[in-house]
């Protein structure tokens, strides 16, 4: 399985972006996926998950109210609009897969993931 995500960049405090993470190798539908960052200086940190039918939904309380999470099984991506942005979300952005039989479970910890993505940067200025 390979991840491929995409759309990091520079936007001001308050903009918006949209990352996407394109998933190839193996049938989508069966996996659940997150996002996670990583700051300079700091450690990784879950951001969102969905599960593979995309009814289930969790974020990180920093990003809550901000950012959504959603899938497109159709085009094997998942999706990461991220709205309200602040300086603190400054980070590598990665997308992680894991594979689950069932429908609605979503993951939080990194080690439950067995793909990741090779990351994408963001950059929010004041």
């Amino acid at each position: 399985v390979q991840l491929q995500a995409c759309g990091g960049g520079l936007v001001q405090a308050g903009g918006s972006l949209r990352l996407s993470c394109a998933v190839s190798g193996r049938t989508f539908n069966n996996y659940v996926m997150g996002w996670f960052r990583q700051a300079p200086g700091k450690e990784r940190e879950f951001v969102a998950t969905i599960s593979w039918n995309g009814g289930s939904t969790y974020y990180a309380d920093s990003v809550k109210g901000r950012f959504t999470i959603s899938r497109d099984n159709a085009k094997n991506t998942v999706y990461l609009q991220m709205n309200s942005l602040k300086p603190e979300d400054t980070a590598v952005y990665y997308c992680a897969a894991a594979f689950t039989p069932v429908a609605d479970l979503t993951y939080l910890r990194g080690y439950e993931y067995d793909y990741w993505g090779q990351g994408t940067l963001v950059t929010v200025s004041s």
